[in-house]
């Protein structure tokens, strides 16, 4: 994240397991941030009561007459590398939500602890803790997309978490009826993603399916090599899914240009692998003016969601 920042905005003024401070927002979407505090303040203290009354402070001169009607994100965080740490923050949030009662008992009762879904702007309180005595709040906060999903005991392997989660980032899944190519499907998590919800899935793989995918009526499954499929002007998908353990180049010529290149799909969600490529310099492709992905889709992300691991998740749609 921080040698991003570095690349597309100002460099980061400090630093530490899982944050970065800086003078202001870079311009471009970034890949590997997952939310972003705006102007945040700083609160010390070295108890638990008095960080929770120096955000309660912090809160309440915030509201200046606002009102609070509907349920509203109160969040705290912090990264997870410091032994202890994580019990800190639930002392002060739970000291905190004390306060909040007593003085706002309904605005209290409407506080939602986690971020909502999607991307974009959000209002509420987002509290993150750099160490036992420092804690950085905001009323304003950024969703980049990436979320934490629920697994599912049919699904074949974690790599479903990955596509369900990147529906979050198109503000938009597969619908009953609708039709998904699944490039590399084996062993069918994306496909079972898909049919689960009523879509018709063709998975493209020469491995076997299994779990939920084995078998499924919603899925046909084809034991071909995934580059040997072609888009087709007379079958045009609704999705392209693509997850494929191959160099990200090779995937990009081979599977992700053609298929937008031919409008073979309406929408994407591709995952490229950049265990073996420098990820800094596979962004400036992807995001460079002659990108496939900058002149053939639109609305295009890319993220490195929370269930990734050494991968991006590419998300687009594709003009008529």
């Amino acid at each position: 994240m921080a040698r991003e920042l570095a690349a597309t905005g100002p460099a980061a003024a400090a630093a530490g397991p899982g944050w970065i401070l800086a003078a202001k927002a870079a311009e471009a979407e970034s890949a590997f941030l997952h939310f972003r505090l705006e102007a945040p303040a700083e609160v010390e203290g070295g108890a638990v009561n008095a960080l929770a009354q120096g955000l309660w402070t912090y809160f309440s001169e915030s509201l200046h007459g606002e009102r609070i009607e509907a349920a509203w994100p109160c969040v705290f965080g912090c990264a997870g590398d410091e032994p202890g740490l994580g019990r800190r923050v639930g002392s002060v949030a739970d000291a905190f939500g004390e306060l909040l009662g007593k003085k706002l008992g309904r605005v209290a009762k409407l506080a939602v602890p986690e971020l909502p879904r999607g991307v974009g702007p959000v209002r509420g309180l987002f509290v993150w803790f750099t160490d036992f005595g420092r804690a950085w709040v905001s009323r304003e906060a950024w969703r980049n997309g990436q979320r934490r999903m629920a697994d599912d005991p049919l699904a074949p392997s974690r790599s479903y978490l990955k596509v369900e989660e990147a529906y979050g980032l198109l503000e938009r899944e597969p619908q009953a009826g609708e039709t998904v190519c699944d490039l590399g499907a084996a062993p069918g998590g994306w496909s079972y993603s898909a049919a689960k919800r009523g879509a018709r899935v063709v998975a493209v793989d020469n491995g076997p399916l299994k779990g939920g995918a084995l078998g499924h009526p919603g899925i046909e499954h084809r034991r071909k090599d995934a580059f040997e499929i072609r888009p087709s002007e007379d079958a045009v998908h609704d999705w392209l899914f693509c997850d494929l353990v191959e160099e990200p180049h090779h995937v990009l010529r081979s599977i992700v240009e053609p298929w937008i290149r031919h409008r073979g799909c309406r929408r994407f969600v591709v995952n490229l692998k950049f265990g073996r490529v420098d990820p800094i310099v596979l962004l400036g492709e992807l995001r460079a003016a002659g990108s496939p992905l900058r002149t053939l889709a639109s609305g295009v992300r890319i993220r490195h969601l929370y269930h990734d691991r050494d991968e991006f998740t590419v998300t687009g749609e594709v003009g008529p």
